[in-house]
């Protein structure tokens, strides 16, 4: 029995340290990529919002044909976050847009009829435009000076407010 050989103490423990660290740094990379993937957040952020005076806008495609001045409001939006947001409403004063003819959105250069959707990217920028006419609407009176309340709702349920002063 004394002329068998067998591997050393030192070696086997060498070789259990190692098989122990790869196993441990393996089981780590996996549930980083786990938690990655359900700590996905939105994070939208307005950087630039301002309101610009228009003397009247008429456009083929507008159902609303209005040709009164009023304001046209430039937001630009911007998602610091690790994952895609979407904007499904827009509100004035605490109200849908919807509820105002007075009120119209423009995005992407279109006009939206229809339901609201619009998708920033992860580290992305888009550009929604809110045309307002001049006058009362829903009980709000849309004039120079009249600072109106604007937030974006979110899919994911979350809304980023903006105060804007029509001037």
């Amino acid at each position: 029995m004394r002329s068998k050989k067998a591997l050393s103490p030192v070696i086997a423990t060498v070789i259990l340290v190692s098989v122990t660290i790869v196993v441990a740094v393996s089981v780590a990379y996996w549930m980083g990529s786990i938690a990655g993937t359900y700590t996905r957040f939105e994070k939208v952020e307005i950087p630039t919002a301002y309101a610009n005076k228009i003397s009247s806008w008429t456009a083929a495609n507008d159902p609303s044909g209005w040709t009164e001045p009023g304001w046209n409001i430039t937001v630009v939006l911007k998602n610091s976050g690790s994952a895609d947001a979407t904007i499904d409403n827009v509100f004035v004063n605490g109200k849908p847009y919807t509820q105002f003819s007075n009120v119209t959105l423009r995005y992407g250069g279109s006009l939206v009829t229809g339901t609201l959707s619009v998708t920033v990217n992860a580290g992305g920028e888009a550009t929604i435009e809110i045309l307002i006419q001049r006058g009362t609407d829903q009980g709000i009176t849309f004039s120079s000076g009249t600072a109106l309340d604007i937030k974006l709702h979110s899919a994911a349920g979350k809304e980023y407010p903006k105060l804007i002063d029509l001037t």
